[in-house]
């Protein structure tokens, strides 16, 4: 007869080893489980919001067309509801009057960022943590102090000085000289208003202009459009919520990081090429007055200021400076050929204003109010950034009768602003009209707001405005735009942080030949 001390020594058998290892996993797994699922309870006074699935939540519901099916839910569960995104608690605005109230009247209270284990990830590029820049940074002093060297920057080297809009208008040439290259063959514009409208950024961050065919600026346009795609795909919601499934060696998240990592590299490079030759205090672009105040920092601990961080805010600003812009110019050339009553309309108003041929200038926007009106229903219709850039609340907040907690990510519908059928009639039509007078004046309208309100309106709003109306005006100036013939290419947006058109091919004819994209019958007006 054995003793139960004497059992207690001997060797434990292989399957009872199998045994135990698989309790503690089963017990480690219920552990994971009931936290996951704590973590997924809505606080006390917290908004309702559509039936979560356990553990993933709501994030397969933003799979296709998020902002749509946002705007849904929130005739459902109201304009402020929740989603839960696989334990991220997170706030929905719908409408104008909410986002209003929320960005506008408490926009110090929904300044934040959200502490994402994507875009944590996405700043280590450099080896640390990048903690400040423009777009993701945490609300306070180091972003108070990145966003102030940036408006700077784009006042004194850009958007406020006469020559910069020469210098747009220069680039507009360079623009529509190579669209003349096609001799109105069908041709997709998306490399030639890319390279363009990075180049007015390039400007006021490099102080000078890559050419077209500059093979490795291209490649990172490329990489950032790519990225700025991805960083709300499904997968890069899943990294949010189980940022485990980095060491899956599939999914799109990991494409996201070789390109971040690329990226970071080719910047790295750029920054070095063009601070050569600097005078300290004599800043000849961005970067050379960001690193005189880093210089200026130096020894402070308290400074936001550092290399990895001009490195990061460098690349945030051709993102910004290029996705709305192009994007926007994009969808214009695809709604001009779509509807060619408008675009005749338009080249009438240029011709009046613009005559013997000159170029636009700033000074003409005042006598085009069509002009300006198509530029505003193209930005309200096609909704370019629809759900804005995440945000979250920097302290507790309250709005409608609903607490939200400090740290809750907040996703702000701007779709729902410009399809809001309190402020417009007929949302779902295209109609440049609804920015015209009955005098045909140019008329401002409230609940528009694609470059975002409050602290974390987009800080190139007024160059944007610039570019797009030179870009345009140029463009229309010199061209007649129809697709080739039998064709009509789909208006339904590629999903992103942006909205873009999917790939299409357009023939720019220059007006004065008055020829058909085929190239041999005469275009009748």
């Amino acid at each position: 007869m054995v003793s139960l001390k004497s059992r207690s020594l001997m060797p434990v058998s292989g399957a009872e080893a199998v045994l135990a290892v698989a309790c503690l996993a089963a017990a480690l797994l219920a552990f994971l489980l009931v936290r996951q699922l704590v973590k997924q309870r809505r606080p006390p006074g917290f908004p309702p919001g559509p039936s979560p699935i356990p553990v993933i939540g709501n994030i397969f519901s933003l799979a296709t067309e998020p902002h749509v099916f946002l705007k849904k839910q929130s005739e459902v569960h109201g304009r402020i509801f929740s989603l839960d995104l696989g334990g991220i608690m997170t706030v929905v605005l719908n409408g104008y009057d909410c986002i209003k109230e929320c960005l506008y009247h408490q926009s110090e209270m929904f300044a934040d960022r959200p502490s994402l284990p994507l875009f944590k990830k996405m700043t280590k590029m450099g080896g640390k943590m990048l903690l400040n820049g423009l777009l993701n940074c945490k609300y306070g002093k180091g972003w108070i102090e990145h966003r102030k060297l940036a408006c700077n920057s784009f006042r004194y080297y850009g958007s406020s000085q006469r020559l910069f809009e020469r210098r747009i208008t220069e680039e507009c040439m360079f623009f529509v000289d190579a669209i003349d290259k096609y001799k109105g063959k069908p041709f997709n514009p998306k490399h030639l208003v890319t390279n363009a409208v990075s180049n007015i950024t390039n400007l006021i961050i490099f102080g000078q202009r890559f050419t077209y065919d500059d093979r490795n600026f291209q490649h990172m346009i490329e990489l950032f459009s790519e990225n700025v795609e991805l960083a709300v795909s499904g997968w890069a919601l899943l990294y949010n919520a189980f940022p485990w499934i980095e060491y899956l060696p599939f999914g799109k998240h990991q494409k996201l990081f070789r390109n971040a990592a690329e990226v970071y590299n080719f910047l790295q490079e750029v920054i070095n090429t063009y601070s050569q030759g600097r005078v300290k205090h004599e800043p000849r672009h961005y970067i050379d007055a960001y690193l005189d105040e880093l210089e200026q920092s130096t020894g402070n601990p308290n400074s936001s200021f550092s290399y990895e961080n001009l490195i990061y805010s460098v690349g945030e600003l051709i993102i910004a400076g290029t996705e709305t812009t192009t994007n926007t110019l994009r969808w214009a050339a695809l709604y001009m050929a779509m509807y060619p009553n408008i675009q005749e309309r338009v080249h009438r108003e240029i011709d009046s204003v613009l005559s013997n041929g000159r170029p636009p200038s700033m000074e003409d926007k005042h006598r085009m109010p069509y002009v300006e009106a198509v530029l505003h229903e193209v930005l309200r219709f096609c909704n370019i950034v629809p759900l804005g850039i995440f945000r979250a609340t920097s302290q507790d907040a309250t709005v409608n009768g609903y607490t939200i907690p400090k740290g809750t990510m907040v996703i702000t519908n701007l779709y729902s602003v410009h399809f809001d059928e309190k402020y417009w009639n007929d949302p779902s039509v295209f109609s440049p009209e609804r920015f015209l007078d009955s005098s045909g004046n140019f008329v401002r309208r409230e609940a528009f707001l694609p470059f975002s309100l409050g602290r974390r309106h987009c800080v190139g709003e007024q160059l944007a405005r610039m570019e797009m109306f030179l870009f345009f005006t140029t463009l229309l100036q010199r061209f007649h735009l129809q697709f080739p013939p039998g064709t009509v290419p789909t208006v339904t947006p590629k999903l992103g942080m942006t909205l873009q058109p999917k790939p299409y091919s357009i023939c720019a004819v220059r007006r004065q030949q008055k020829l058909s994209c085929a190239g041999d019958t005469p275009y009748h007006k």
